[in-house]
């Protein structure tokens, strides 16, 4: 028997209540929205946000929640003032795409100044959570809020206020747990906090500056005896907590240094770790153990990376393409490559930050300028189509929400619900 990923809300293919889905496993097998579009063809309707954003869209039902900013650092080379700054939680109707309400706070004086790769993503990268009553949203160095399907405000916390050295920014999505949200403030506080759902009032705290650099969602995985675990890749290292307490539980040297913002994908008794700077790479190890583990637990180390962009396993194959444009499977019990394909141009900049998401079985891979890539998930390459929406130039940097028949996704500007027209 091995551990298995928490499927978090059960099949509801309705749902996608969090960063890549139930979990962050990034599957809907049973969904089945087009292979194809463009501006006319299979777009159900098209939304212009209050500002830009690499936060993905999380759905419940008929609601479609998206993070925005605004501003400040908008439009170039006029970036306004700091003081200017507000961050967005916006509610959509998903079946018109008519925004039901806009919930916008301001910024803190401690926001990082709208420069260097700091903008390559922006002030609203964290993507927010929902249990289907509340929506929790993640607004860095804003704080964490809570509000009620009606946009009613339910309370909110700061979560610190800090940078790190590179201040390029804050991205780790919310994730939810029993009655806990817990979020990745690494950035904002060198910390990963539980806070109690119904309040916001912190129900505990991982501290350590070791967590600098650490830019991804943590994962929830299901041990063999009942109990969960919560993983997080850092600098060097993979590390394993009890989600109920905070609780150092095992860890494991991975040797991928500089930071690391993948987050940890789970299967087959293994943890897939991804991430590095400058250099990437892949490694998987073993879970379970107490302590250093680091001498008994690593499986092995993989052929390829990933930057940002965060893989999907799939029949014991892992699939991404990675922040240089390349398309990659691999086989998930040796890391070894089975394919690695150039999808997007060559050309200045990383072409990809969002991950690849499974759709029946199809991938769709969503590039910042290049349009959106449709595979087939198996083992030899092939690409179904390339899908451009030529009106829209600014960037598409989110990783899409899966929903039925539909696929939603987010460009700095709009927010789009693709879907099979007669």
């Amino acid at each position: 028997m091995v551990a298995a990923v928490i499927p978090a809300y059960g099949q509801e293919s309705e749902n996608w209540p969090r960063f890549r889905g139930p979990n962050g496993a990034g599957l809907a097998p049973r969904a089945n929205p087009p292979t194809q579009w463009d501006d006319t063809t299979n777009v159900k309707w098209k939304t212009a946000l209050p500002g830009p954003g690499s936060s993905s869209p999380v759905v419940w039902g008929d609601r479609v929640f998206v993070t925005c900013y605004s501003g400040y650092g908008v439009e170039r080379p006029e970036t306004g003032q700091k003081e200017n700054l507000k961050r967005h939680l916006v509610c959509v109707d998903r079946a018109t795409g008519k925004i039901l309400w806009d919930r916008a706070v301001p910024g803190v004086p401690e926001e990082d100044a709208s420069s260097g790769n700091l903008m390559e993503h922006g002030y609203a990268s964290n993507t927010p959570a929902t249990d289907g009553k509340r929506v929790y949203a993640f607004l860095s160095k804003s704080g964490v809020y809570a509000f009620d399907f009606d946009g009613k405000e339910l309370w909110h916390t700061s979560v610190g206020t800090m940078s790190d050295g590179r201040r390029w920014g804050s991205s780790g999505g919310v994730i939810l747990y029993k009655d806990l949200v817990i979020v990745n403030a690494a950035y904002e506080s060198r910390t990963i906090r539980a806070l109690k759902a119904d309040t916001g009032e912190e129900a505990w705290q991982i501290k350590s500056d070791r967590l600098e650099s650490t830019y991804g969602t943590p994962t929830l995985v299901e041990q063999p005896d009942g109990t969960t675990q919560m993983l997080i890749g850092v600098p060097n290292n993979l590390w394993a907590f009890d989600p109920d307490t905070g609780k150092n539980l095992w860890y494991c040297g991975t040797g991928l240094g500089g930071n690391v913002a993948p987050s940890v994908i789970v299967g087959d008794g293994l943890a897939f770790v991804f991430g590095g700077f400058p250099n990437t790479s892949s490694v998987a190890v073993k879970l379970g153990g107490s302590g250093d583990v680091t001498q008994t637990h690593l499986a092995w180390q993989g052929e390829s990376g990933s930057y940002v962009p965060t893989p999907i396993l799939l029949d014991g194959r892992l699939y991404w393409v990675d922040d240089n444009g390349f398309a990659v499977c691999a086989d998930a019990r040796t890391g070894k490559n089975i394919y690695r394909q150039r999808l997007t141009p060559q050309g200045r900049g990383k072409p990809v930050y969002a991950s690849v998401v499974l759709a029946g079985d199809r991938l769709y891979a969503v590039s910042r300028r290049a349009g959106t890539f449709v595979l087939r998930a198996k083992p030899e390459y092939e690409l179904i189509a390339t899908n451009v929406i030529a009106s829209d130039t600014s960037q598409f940097n989110a990783t899409p929400a899966v929903v039925g028949n539909q696929l939603i996704l987010r460009s700095d500007t709009h927010l789009y619900c693709i879907e099979a027209r007669p």
